[in-house]
């Protein structure tokens, strides 16, 4: 998938008007993503995209980050600027589109997160995940 298709299609999934912000909801993720993830998995999904996407994946480093699922989606929030809710929808929409993108690498990612993650990979969410305070 080339970087124009992958920015369409988040922006698409996620219903945003524009291709800026839906460039701000793979940044946001990705970045948040890559913070979270061990051993050189976040290198190994990036090698698999567009190299204008797979940037957000590098320089992490270090140890992963132990998030719970509120608190990674209230960092994508912060870092893309908009509210929690709408960025739980937006990151379901990349989730999506990176498993469509990868062969295999979305699964990997998945199996490394605790299963409180799960909704943020189900498909055709409405984007309403309850948050803890």
């Amino acid at each position: 998938m080339q970087y124009d298709e992958f920015i369409g299609e988040v922006q698409h999934r996620a219903r945003l008007s524009s291709h800026g912000e839906a460039e701000d909801a793979v940044r946001a993720t990705l970045s948040c993503l890559a913070e979270r993830l061990a051993g050189g998995a976040a290198e190994n999904l990036a090698a698999q995209l567009p190299a204008e996407i797979g940037r957000h994946l590098h320089g992490a480093g270090g140890d992963p980050e132990r998030l719970s699922p509120d608190a990674f989606i209230r960092r994508v929030a912060e870092r893309e600027g908009v509210e929690p809710p709408d960025a739980a929808f937006h990151i379901r929409a990349v989730l999506e589109v990176l498993g469509d993108a990868t062969a295999g690498a979305l699964e990997k990612i998945r199996a490394q997160l605790p299963d409180e993650y799960d909704p943020l990979f189900e498909s055709g969410s409405t984007g309403q995940m309850r948050l803890d305070g």
